[in-house]
């Protein structure tokens, strides 16, 4: 989504806005997934994993 903001064409910005719609996506399946309780993993998730530099 910050991508498609600075997209130069409405040609990368669409490509940037598709990119972002298959990582919700993916998110989604992966909470459905895990059940009721997959925001709360997802933020534990994200708490115990290092940023990726």
């Amino acid at each position: 989504m910050m991508r498609a903001d600075d997209a130069l064409s409405p040609g990368d910005r669409h490509r940037h806005l598709s990119r972002a719609d298959a990582l919700a996506g993916r998110i989604s399946l992966f909470q459905h997934t895990l059940g009721a309780a997959a925001a709360c993993a997802w933020s534990m998730h994200q708490l115990a994993t290092p940023p990726v530099a």
